[in-house]
């Protein structure tokens, strides 16, 4: 056990050191596994805790996201693993009373699993021209790509996402995408590509008219990072502004 305790306490403060040594945003996300059956019971719910947070002011932020496979995301940015510790929701549970357990305790009938990780907003290989941190208005529409790779091969993965990176620059690409990468409490090791899109057949037009800006030979380009991926999963989804908070 002594063994283990070093071991895991080990892992954390590389992980720790690693995320701030890349100077990038860290955030901290919740993850619901909503049940297909439950998912309205699950928004009325979701709609009542928005509310609850507006009426207290609750002193945290976070936006959220659906895909299509009923996954409900909601992400808050932390400037480090401190803030881990934090209990943002303590005085409105207070306040609240037996409501605010009841009120998790029918959420908790709506998913078989939930839980919380980080994932760090990598600005090197995100594709942002104009440098926007920001969630484009008017485009909550989004293609998610997850790219899973073994520890082997983290060098050639990130050097083929450069070279895509730079191929989009070259050919003056209007597609822009935002990357990702796992961070501490992840299993595995994957980038995220986030393209934002106003609806589904804006994204659909979009991508096709990259495939022509980017030509035939963009599939050897996209080989150095596809060669050295173990998988890849695609999902949709949409940023959800009427679930997102922040605080007055």
């Amino acid at each position: 056990m002594k063994i283990l305790k070093t071991t895991l306490t080990l892992a954390f403060i590389l992980c720790l050191t690693y995320n701030l040594s890349q100077a990038q945003q860290m955030f901290l996300v919740h993850q619901d596994n909503v049940k297909p059956s439950k998912m309205m019971e699950y928004e009325k719910i979701a709609k009542e805790f928005h509310a609850a947070s507006v009426e207290h002011n609750l002193q945290t932020e976070w936006v959220t996201a659906v895909s299509n496979d009923f996954r409900y995301f909601y992400i808050t940015p932390i400037e480090n693993f401190a803030e881990l510790d934090k209990r943002p929701m303590a005085d409105m549970a207070k306040a609240m009373g037996d409501k605010f357990g009841e009120m998790f305790e029918r959420y908790d009938k709506c998913y078989n699993s939930h839980g919380s990780y980080i994932v760090v907003h990598d600005e090197e290989l995100s594709y942002m021209p104009d440098g926007s941190k920001e969630a484009i208005e008017g485009k909550n529409y989004r293609k998610w790509f997850y790219m899973y790779y073994a520890p082997k091969n983290a060098k050639k993965v990130k050097e083929g996402m450069k070279a895509v990176k730079e191929l989009f620059a070259s050919k003056g690409s209007t597609s822009y995408y935002r990357i990702y990468r796992n961070g501490f409490g992840a299993m595995e090791n994957y980038y995220l590509v986030s393209v934002a899109a106003k609806d589904e057949v804006d994204g659909a037009t979009q991508a096709k008219a990259n495939e022509d800006v980017l030509g035939p030979d963009r599939w050897e380009t996209f080989s150095k990072v596809l060669n050295h991926i173990s998988r890849m999963e695609e999902y949709s989804g949409e940023m959800r502004p009427d679930l997102s908070y922040s605080p007055k």
